[in-house]
């Protein structure tokens, strides 16, 4: 029988925050898949083919934790450089730290392409930035015809300062895609894109100074709350969205053979 029990949306607090960043920060029972050009890709050792849950880092030379971090944020400037991206948009907000937004991607054809409904919440901690998101339910957003409604668990960024021009980025992510996925996708997840989604965030930092100049400089609600105008949400008309309730498809038996690639994935 599947689980109906509702759950409320919390807001992540302090202690939520520092358990995030211990996560990330530890090395017990994760497995290094895949380690080079200063990218690193780790798996849990006891990981069950469902649930995805992957940890990357990547150092950034010439990049401030603060540019990184409003890259993170910054909406208008994703769509120029995420190029799996099929839209997102912000929802509302909850707090002067959390809101609700939209995203949804492409799947390498012939899956089905997937979306998502966050909460994201962030947080400045000493020389750390740290960002983190879970899948909720919104009334106005369920889920649409051509998608399938993708589930984060807890997905986050950790930022970490370097000195005065350098940081290193985590990124831990604990997503069920919903459907079985065959393995040669839940593979190459970690050999093939995670490495090259954290070389493109990268590379979107090198660049972001010089376009954020030319595009609303001062603009950064995420920074200045009093710039926010999305319309306030009460978290009362939240759930977390559990993934049992959702529709389970089974992709499994697609072949590697079958798929196409994006070619604008194999940029360098």
């Amino acid at each position: 029988a599947k689980n109906t029990k509702i759950m409320p949306v919390q807001i992540p607090d302090d202690t939520d925050f520092l358990s995030f960043r211990d996560q990330c920060e530890s090395q017990d029972g994760w497995v290094a898949r895949y380690n080079k050009g200063g990218v690193t890709v780790w798996c849990r050792d006891e990981e069950c083919k469902t649930v995805q849950k992957l940890k990357m880092r990547i150092v950034c030379k010439d990049v401030t934790a603060e540019t990184l971090y409003d890259v993170l944020h910054d909406t208008s400037y994703r769509k120029k450089w995420d190029t799996n991206m099929i839209d997102t948009f912000d929802i509302g907000r909850l707090t002067v730290n959390a809101d609700v937004g939209y995203y949804s991607w492409k799947c390498p054809s012939p899956l089905k392409n997937r979306d998502f409904v966050t909460m994201r919440s962030w947080l400045p901690l000493g020389n750390d930035y740290l960002i983190i998101n879970y899948s909720v339910k919104h009334p106005e957003y369920p889920p649409k015809k051509d998608y399938v409604r993708a589930v984060s668990l807890l997905t986050g960024y950790l930022i970490q300062s370097n000195g005065a021009n350098c940081c290193t980025l985590y990124y831990l992510t604990q997503v069920d895609p919903r459907g079985s996925l065959p393995k040669w996708v839940v593979n190459r997840a970690s050999q093939l894109v995670a490495p090259k989604a954290m070389k493109k965030i990268y590379k979107a930092c090198l660049k972001y100074p010089e376009w954020k100049r030319k595009h609303e400089p001062n603009l950064k609600p995420w920074r200045y709350p009093e710039q926010n105008m999305l319309p306030c949400i009460n978290v009362a008309d939240l759930t977390v969205q559990r993934a049992d309730s959702l529709e389970n498809i089974d992709e499994s038996s697609m072949s590697e053979e079958k798929a196409q690639h994006h070619s604008d994935d194999d940029e360098t």
